[in-house]
């Protein structure tokens, strides 16, 4: 499997080629060549296979002959290694839990199998140590810290915006330590994206050190996103009901990931792209103009983003024409008010606690059922212990640290603070 630039002005490369820089030489994001639909005796089987077996016939086309088969397997079953349930809240609305991993956090598969790539190729003794770049509004710093922690070959230097980001999802990316570094900004998660795109085409930087991304513009982070939705499938009871996802979105990197599923033969009758106040998407839906603004800082942090990354895949997946675009993708737009409305009113129904990324998925997919008739399901994209700030006062209850997050925040945070890119750019070159 090859892949080209979506901005169409760099060669093709492999699938390690794709990992390894990230982006594309003319700063494209990279998308394969071909996509080629699974048998539908696979999806009419689906429930017999186990998650592993799954997770590799979804992903064995896109990485081709880069991993030997039985390595790519032992990366699989590393990866997955926790579930991935579906909860039912009501009639016709359940969630899917994505953050059951270490970090709490559906980036946690992305990373992982990143991570493991990163090892598989270093195995190479002519293999180039690699410093992983990357930005994080919350979730992405914490998973990527944990799935790259101890490898071999590869720096990871995480920026993210100070004081946007919870308590728990900042001690999970300042107190690893090892090849875990931090850089706390002084600014927003667009300054942080901002610095790390510049950073990327300097190059009195890329002369001295090989840079790479781990959040979702990556492949390797990206493409394994895909597993969730077709480990969904496998669970409902019902697959002739039409099935409709609704996905929290700020880099649009999980939604995309769910489209391409649809796009290997996953009965998907629709996907709702469910956003905060950052309704870049929403608008552009509405308006057919794609306007990038300022990111606002909202409860649901993780999806404060004003220039959503992979919303070019999406676009490229339907070949850049609208009205197809809208047939599969609906987009709605909620506030922080009504995110802490949908908190309570979860859990005073059902029992169940919500985080604010998932309320708003949820509330995305109550939207769409009014007029549609589905079976629907909200991803539920981080536990809400990392956002104990945020749900602890709506629901006036203490929620219990889960071990996975009590086995960090008694460690000491450890990041370097900075404002400006050339701040950034003199401790890439000093610290090389």
């Amino acid at each position: 499997m090859n892949y080209y630039s979506l901005n169409k002005n760099a060669p093709n490369v492999s699938f390690r080629e794709a990992v390894v820089k990230g982006l594309a030489p003319d700063k494209g994001l990279y998308f394969p060549e071909s996509i080629t639909p699974l048998e539908k005796d696979f999806f009419n089987h689906i429930e017999y296979f186990s998650n592993n077996e799954i997770a590799f016939e979804v992903i064995k086309q896109f990485v081709g002959d880069e991993i030997p088969e039985a390595e790519l397997k032992q990366i699989i079953e590393e990866t997955l290694s926790f579930d991935f349930p579906i909860v039912e809240i009501k009639k016709n609305i359940a969630s899917l839990e994505l953050f059951h991993g270490p970090t709490m956090a559906f980036k946690d598969v992305g990373a992982r199998f990143m991570a493991r790539c990163f090892r598989a190729f270093n195995k190479d003794e002519n293999a180039e140590k690699v410093t992983v770049l990357v930005a994080t509004s919350g979730d992405t710093g914490g998973a990527v810290a944990s799935g790259f922690l101890g490898v071999d070959g590869v720096d990871v230097v995480i920026l993210y915006p100070s004081g946007k980001v919870s308590d728990v999802q900042e001690k999970q990316l300042t107190a690893l330590g090892q090849n875990i570094k931090a850089l706390e900004v002084n600014g927003t998660f667009d300054d942080c994206q901002a610095m790390v795109k510049t950073a990327f085409l300097d190059t009195e930087i890329t002369s001295q050190r090989n840079l790479t991304s781990a959040n979702s513009i990556n492949i390797a982070r990206w493409l394994p996103q895909m597993f969730y939705f077709f480990f969904a499938y496998k669970q409902l009871k019902n697959k002739k009901k039409d099935l409709v996802f609704s996905v929290p979105s700020g880099n649009f990197g999980n939604i995309c990931a769910g489209i391409m599923a649809q796009q290997l033969g996953l009965p998907v009758k629709q996907f709702i792209a469910a956003t905060n106040v950052n309704d870049i998407v929403p608008n552009y839906l509405k308006t057919g103009v794609y306007t990038p603004k300022p990111s606002i800082q909202t409860i649901s942090n993780a999806m404060d983003v004003g220039d959503p990354s992979n919303f070019i895949r999406i676009q490229e997946i339907y070949n850049n024409d609208d009205s197809f675009l809208k047939e599969n993708l609906t987009s709605y737009s909620f506030s922080d008010e009504k995110t802490r409305k949908a908190i309570k009113k979860i859990k005073k129904k059902s029992g169940y606690i919500a985080d604010p990324h998932g309320a708003v998925g949820y509330l995305g997919l109550k939207k769409y059922l009014k007029k549609n008739k589905a079976q629907g399901l909200f991803l539920e994209t981080a536990h809400p212990v990392k956002f104990l700030d945020v749900v602890e006062p709506i629901l006036n209850e203490t929620i219990e640290f889960p071990p996975q997050i009590t086995a960090v925040m008694d460690k000491e945070k450890i990041a370097v603070e900075i404002s400006t890119y050339e701040e950034l750019k003199k401790y890439l070159l000093d610290t090389k």
